[in-house]
């Protein structure tokens, strides 16, 4: 995963400085016509109430995830992963279920067309990044070092790697530490628990998504990429894996019945 948290803390400062609303840190300060977005401002703004909303009258279009990712649709998934796969007992549709009721936001802004082009994106990343479920951990990830010591709030445990783990395959010290925080686990001086609880693996991917990835959905299938891996495969670096992660979403779409939008590649 691309080292956007930076970008992100950018864009959340101006999503809380629009003009003309009216904004506080949340807290207790917001009114009850309010959304409170996750950067800690007040507004009744898109980029308050939309995918970054944390609470208050969020957009919620009310789609049940359970009639989209069908057990059909799951086990299709994990099924082509060979019987030798560590993933096959690990992940399983129930966690993943299991985990996105803790993120009422995910899938569900806009219509239900745009909820399902969603999933398939998340699957079409996840399917990538594990082979369809056959990886729990990036291989050889313990040998890499994936310490960013110029994010001070996030200090890396020396004894830990921060390799990646899960459905999207978390990486980096501070996208461990943010999904801890989100979570409810210490993603710094636990972060092997991503690859061993099959709840919190999916928590924590679906956190990443929520902070990193939910929000450029409506530019493209492409911005989707861009926000995962864009320093090692956009703008030419790596075709054949922006090409597998185009025809895994492409596919994903086509199950789920819908036509896929925006520009596709990065």
């Amino acid at each position: 995963m691309k080292k956007t948290l930076i970008a992100i803390m950018i864009a959340g400062i101006l999503a809380g400085a629009v003009p003309g609303n009216v904004e506080a840190q949340c807290g207790n300060t917001c009114s009850p016509t309010q959304c409170c977005s996750r950067f800690g401002f007040c507004g009744t703004s898109p980029d308050h109430c939309g995918v970054n909303c944390r609470g208050g009258p969020c957009i919620n279009n009310n789609v049940a995830i359970a009639n989209i990712v069908t057990p059909e649709f799951f086990n299709g998934i994990l099924n082509q992963a060979a019987g030798t796969c560590v993933g096959r007992n690990f992940y399983s549709r129930k966690a993943f279920l299991d985990a996105v009721n803790s993120f009422t936001q995910f899938a569900r802004v806009g219509s239900v067309e745009d909820s399902r082009r969603e999933i398939a994106a998340f699957f079409a990343h996840a399917s990538h990044e594990t082979r369809s479920f056959c990886f729990i951990e990036e291989d050889g990830g313990a040998s890499k070092d994936y310490c960013d010591e110029t994010k001070k709030e996030y200090p890396c445990n020396p004894s830990k790697g921060y390799y990646g783990r899960g459905p999207l395959q978390l990486t980096w010290n501070y996208n461990y530490g943010e999904a801890g925080k989100d979570v409810g686990f210490n993603g710094l001086n636990a972060p092997e628990i991503v690859a061993k609880d099959p709840l919190i693996s999916f928590k924590a991917s679906v956190s990443y998504w929520m902070n990193n990835v939910a929000g450029v959905m409506n530019k493209g299938f492409g911005a989707t990429i861009r926000a995962i891996n864009g320093d090692h495969e956009c703008d030419g670096k790596d075709r054949a894996k922006v090409q597998s992660r185009i025809d895994f979403y492409r596919k994903y779409c086509s199950q789920l019945g819908v036509a896929p939008v925006g520009n596709p590649a990065c």
